[in-house]
């Protein structure tokens, strides 16, 4: 054998991967295994290191952000330290009667160099250390992370709606509101984060006490009781190896809260602490010449150490002077203002922002049902109505641009189609709408309202009522479906408007994909692009659907080189997709259930359009007797649950659909020819009245 490979299949982990499960195997090898003394100098050296590194990076970061990774390194560090406590403490107990450099040189470097070797000294620069750290300037980093994450959420919302109202002004795009949005997330988590790790640190200086204590004692029993030492030379060799132990431990921990504090007191600006410092605390010359008059007054106090006042208020006064020149320098010669007339400020062509097609506006209570962050229900409705609508409809709709309104109602919403709203409506988040069809049982408690997709009454109850609201014959659905629902509806009716230029071309670009020719014959050949958007668009405003685009263009392409009418050749592709139309309103039935013009109606219809030449038109009393007759039609037919459907002639069937359209926006209106001979027609209504 050659020696092991890793297979191909199985990627080779990279240096930064193994770095965090390297520490973690190095600390608990320290808490379990024995370390000489050589080997805890090293990592006692690095701990202080690394306590410089995260100090200055501190010091050196513009914003918070700019060291996410703090609260960890916090923790890591911490767990270091306690670390190194245990296997000094394993040392200094198995080895420290043999003499103060038994735990290594850093240590007793720290017991004898830093206190003299006077362990009482010791002990108090200790206590002191530990005072410090515990009581001041980590319980003060503590409490400024508590207070910074607690605020910081609370401004959330404010932030968030900010950044929409930029983007939904222009004044930034999609992806910087997306990072923004990302950094008001990430300073929350991490002020929350340093909230909580500022504890590992209070922990970490009682934990040092605690260890120091111990080591102490557990010293004087094993050197006395080990090892015949006598108590004046066990209480001195221990406690200055536990003193020293502490000391290493406890001034590392100091520097790493000093940064924690300056990392969660610094307020957000552009440059770093010590750019901060200079700018504003040694800015002002006034304020500098005061300080060195008082200092230099207290140098001239009999008793007072002279020399030291003096050259301090020498230098504060030096230091005055020159910001004085250098001010008086700026005043002279001021740097040369930006031209007004930038290209900057000019206005553009880019300032135009393109009116999106289709939009969803929300109030700030509804943003969770469009956030990808937090679940966003609605986001995956929206792409299932799209897909929906393509498949029935025969062509992909515009996407939906989705941003918050903060003019609207917190629970409310609005449609918007090319910029104008087309329907609007609420939404109670954590509530369902109840819905009557009209078969209700009883009533239930709750906000009275209309169901904004259909106009049926309906009632927003709690969620704990839902199961009864069901069993009454209501219909429930909750605020997602509500809005889901109303867009899917006016998507559909405003079809004929969401069928543009562009879509056009793209659902003849898809159809040559698969048949070149035919579309090569029909555009630009036999009638013009808009010419075919026309007639699909006159399909679509009554509802038609456009799937079988194949028998659409045969029949266009046939007609099209001798008709440029785009309504006849409309009416001609009705006749064309007759078998559809019908199926589409009739599904699987053999008989037909219509309502019918009566004799005379029709023949005067018929005299109107023979009159009025190519331009046809009714004389407003047959036109207002039309409408209302079919009116009261429709609704007899709708009561027995039949569709609403008025067969006529060919002839009149393009003028009544235009008229009746708004009128009675359910009213389908059919021709004979449009019927397939397989289908037998019954009249059930007859629309007839005096002219």
């Amino acid at each position: 054998m050659n020696g092991f490979k890793f297979p191909a299949w199985l990627p080779l982990p990279s240096g930064a991967i193994l770095v965090a499960p390297f520490i973690i195997i190095i600390m608990l090898s320290m808490m379990v295994l024995p370390l000489p003394p050589f080997i805890l100098d090293i990592f006692f050296s690095f701990n202080i290191a690394l306590a410089i590194i995260v100090l200055l990076t501190s010091l050196y970061t513009v914003k918070p952000l700019d060291f996410i990774a703090f609260p960890t390194v916090l923790l890591v560090s911490t767990m270091l330290r306690l670390s190194l406590n245990v296997a000094s403490t394993r040392v200094v107990l198995t080895e420290g009667h043999t003499g103060p450099d038994a735990a290594g040189k850093v240590i007793e470097a720290f017991g004898h160099f830093l206190i003299g070797g006077n362990y009482a000294v010791g002990i108090v620069v200790f206590i002191i250390l530990t005072i410090i750290n515990f009581m001041v300037v980590t319980k003060g980093a503590g409490r400024i992370a508590e207070v910074g994450a607690r605020f910081t959420l609370d401004a959330m919302p404010g932030k968030q709606m900010a950044i929409d109202a930029d983007l939904n002004a222009g004044l930034i795009a999609e992806k910087e509101a997306r990072q923004r949005r990302t950094e008001v997330a990430q300073e929350a988590e991490f002020y929350g984060a340093m909230d909580g790790a500022s504890k590992y640190v209070r922990g970490d200086a009682i934990a040092g006490i605690m260890v120091t204590i111990i080591n102490i004692v557990g010293g004087l029993i094993v050197g006395m009781a080990q090892h015949d030492l006598s108590f004046n030379v066990a209480i001195k060799d221990y406690t200055l190896l536990a003193i020293g132990d502490g000391l290493v431990a406890q001034i590392p921990s100091l520097i790493i809260s000093t940064a924690a504090g300056i990392v969660v007191s610094r307020v957000a600006s552009d440059q770093d602490i010590g750019a901060q410092l200079l700018n504003q605390l040694f800015a002002k010359p006034n304020v500098l010449y005061i300080a060195a008059g008082i200092i230099g007054g207290m140098g001239v106090i009999p008793g007072m150490p002279h020399l030291a006042f003096m050259m301090l208020a020498a230098v504060l006064a030096g230091s005055a002077y020159t910001q004085t020149q250098k001010n008086k320098l700026a005043t002279i010669a001021p740097e040369p203002a930006a031209p007004t007339t930038s290209t900057e400020d000019e206005a553009s062509w880019r300032d135009i922002i393109p009116v999106d097609t289709l939009g969803l506006e929300v109030g700030y209570r509804l943003i969770p049902l469009v956030d990808k962050a937090q679940g966003g229900e609605l986001l995956r409705r929206i792409k299932g109505i799209r897909k929906k609508f393509a498949q029935e409809v025969g062509f992909l709709p515009p996407s939906v641009h989705i941003r918050d309104n903060l003019e609207l109602k917190p629970s409310g919403y609005r449609i918007t189609l090319k910029d104008v709203e087309v329907g609007s409506g609420e939404a109670q988040i954590g509530q369902f709408l109840a819905i009557n069809p009209g078969v209700v049982s009883g009533t239930l408690p709750g906000i009275t309202t209309i169901d904004p997709a259909f106009g049926l009454p309906a009632i927003w109850v709690d969620a704990g009522l839902r199961d009864q609201a069901q069993t009454m014959g209501y219909t429930v659905v909750d605020a997602g479906t509500v809005i889901a629902t109303h867009l899917n509806h006016l998507i559909t009716q405003h079809a004929a408007e969401l069928l543009g230029r562009l879509e056009a071309q793209q659902l003849l670009d898809h159809l040559a994909s698969e048949s070149p020719k035919l579309i090569e014959d029909l555009v630009p050949k036999a009638m013009t692009l808009s010419a075919l958007q026309k007639v699909l668009q006159n399909l679509l405003s009554e509802g038609v659907h456009i799937r079988d685009m194949r028998t659409i263009i045969e029949t266009l392409a046939e007609h099209a080189p001798r008709i440029q009418d785009t309504n006849e050749l409309t009416a001609l592709v009705r006749i064309a997709l007759g078998r559809a139309i019908v199926q589409q309103i009739y599904p699987g039935a053999a008989e037909l259930p219509v309502m019918a013009l009566d004799n005379k109606l029709e023949r005067l219809l018929m005299q109107a359009i023979q009159a009025s030449g190519p331009d046809p038109g009714m004389e407003p009393g047959l036109a207002d007797t039309l409408a209302t007759q079919t009116n009261l039609a429709t609704q007899q037919q709708e009561k027995m649950g039949l569709p609403p459907v008025l067969l006529v002639p060919h002839p009149l069937r393009v003028l009544l659909a235009h008229f009746l359209r708004r009128a009675i926006p359910q009213l389908k209106v059919l021709s004979h020819s449009e019927i397939p001979d397989s289908k037998t027609i019954r009249v059930t209504n007859l629309v007839g009245g005096q002219a």
